[in-house]
């Protein structure tokens, strides 16, 4: 039997595994981060399920993949329809706070995280609209800007951090620490996520933009090839941006990652002085990478390691300190483990979830071949993608177009694509079927579509939308007045 105890996620938004000391990245100054992983487990092998936020955070709450219940793409937020592992634990008698980002369908009861604090959730509870359209003709020219624009400075989103890891403190310090039984805390931040603004004190941490490492097949004429991810390029207008634009939204980038290891810094503390890391297990997870430049991709949407991998770290009782994990892990796992930390029951329904605890796993327990499957259907990709890593071989599927094939042992950079080599042509066949199984592709497309048409419709159809459009990067930020 599991000792029960506290649980608290760190939870931030497109924070590249790359850009993290404990894995691997000497340039990165993220300590308490580090800090972290040295008392705890590292996976290796972690994924987000979905290439983007609302999707990979429906799925993360409900223990399950996006496209089984409808959450499509970021218009598409979780709404409480599926019962969350908040859900399971507030009816079993827990108590789940969040304070920070959600990024739900809104503050709603249904959800099962009853006790909501400064929440984020998808704008005015539509969402992004204009991720409907995904044909070859449109462009998101603001991704470009957000490159461009990159600088030192304060944001809503710093502010909005800094906020979200003095109340998460302030409620271990208060709340947590006369707690009489096993409670659950997720603080969500929103760094490193753009815009890429960060204060001076993060970007004097990387002086020379031109000392930080190369992302890998950086150059243009190194880029990699393939029909929809030149289709990405396209749609995010970075294919002639100059290098020095580049190289600096990296810098920045990098002092948003020390920024939010700052934040995670400020509730670890307050974890130690109370005593609670004593009885309280802490998991760091983020919802998505970003490419920042490898395979001349930046921000995320594709299956590449830097936009679908994640950095996921497990701490606290129970668990080995300083060891690596090459188990396939991924979100949905998050639903058994919270579950199983503060010692609650899992329904019967919850058994034929896909996820599976951590807790085994970080306590040595390994399954390098164990698949984990992750799915995209939303903006910027004019067909649907879905990738299945198992041990050393990610399949990457695309509906209509040719697949692609990496071997992460041999090639952990992806430079080379093995989907033309006739040699692989059983590991491709065997990869595909084992896929079927877990989806349709074909079909989750065709409903995906059906969907993102219905919702254009209501605002009046394509041509009637992009009259009135006005173009948005992030979800605003709450009321930080709110008591």
């Amino acid at each position: 039997m599991t000792e029960a105890t506290n649980l608290l996620i760190l939870f931030s938004d497109q924070h590249s595994k790359h850009m993290l000391g404990c894995y691997g990245n000497p340039a990165v100054k993220t300590p308490c981060l580090d800090a972290l992983a040295a008392d705890g487990v590292c996976f290796d092998a972690a994924y987000a399920n979905c290439p983007v936020c609302v999707p990979s955070r429906a799925s993360m709450a409900i223990g399950d993949y996006g496209s089984r219940h409808g959450y499509w793409d970021n218009a598409y937020a979780y709404d409480g329809k599926v019962k969350s592992w908040g859900s399971r634990l507030t009816e079993q008698g827990f108590s789940v706070t969040t304070i920070g980002k959600l990024h739900f369908k809104g503050d709603m009861p249904e959800t099962g995280f009853p006790d909501q604090r400064i929440p984020l959730h998808i704008k005015d509870g539509i969402g992004d609209v204009y991720g409907e359209i995904r044909d070859r003709q449109i462009t998101r020219p603001q991704f470009c800007k957000a490159l461009e624009e990159a600088r030192a400075g304060e944001s809503d989103y710093t502010r909005y951090d800094r906020e979200v890891a003095k109340r998460a403190a302030e409620f271990l310090r208060t709340e947590g620490s006369v707690s009489k039984s096993p409670f659950a805390l997720m603080a969500g931040f929103v760094a490193p996520h753009f815009p890429l603004v960060v204060p001076q004190e993060y970007v004097d941490l990387y002086p020379d933009p031109e000392a930080l490492p190369l992302p890998v097949q950086f150059d243009r004429e190194e880029w990699p090839h393939h029909p929809v991810v030149d289709d990405y390029r396209r749609y995010c207008c970075q294919e002639d941006l100059p290098d020095s634009v580049k190289r600096n939204a990296i810098r920045i980038y990098y002092g948003l990652c020390s920024f939010l290891d700052a934040q995670v810094g400020v509730v670890l503390k307050a974890l130690k002085e109370t005593g609670l890391d004593k009885n309280t297990r802490v998991l760091y997870c983020t919802d998505h990478g970003d490419t920042m430049g490898e395979h001349g991709l930046f921000f995320k949407s594709t299956m590449y390691e830097g936009s679908v991998s994640i950095p996921m770290i497990f701490s606290g009782p129970g668990i080995r300190k300083g060891k690596r994990n090459a188990t396939g892990v991924s979100l949905v796992d998050i639903y058994p483990t919270a579950i199983e930390c503060l010692g609650g029951v899992m329904c019967g329904e919850d058994r034929r979830l896909p996820g599976r605890s951590l807790l085994a796993f970080a306590g040595g327990k390994e399954e390098p071949e164990r698949a984990v499957y992750s799915e995209y259907l939303g903006f910027g990709i004019y067909t649907g993608e879905f990738m299945l890593r198992r041990g050393r071989f990610k399949y990457i599927h695309y509906v209509g177009e040719r697949p692609q094939l990496f071997d992460l042992k041999e090639d952990p950079e992806e430079c080379r694509d093995l989907a033309g080599d006739p040699e692989y042509c059983e590991v491709i066949r065997r990869m595909e079927k084992e896929l079927r199984t877990l989806v349709d592709p074909e079909k989750a497309e065709e409903d995906a579509r059906i969907a993102q048409r219905a919702l254009l419709d209501r605002f009046g159809g394509q041509e009637a939308f992009l009259k009135t459009f006005h173009p948005s990067l992030f979800s605003p930020i709450p009321d930080l007045e709110e008591k």
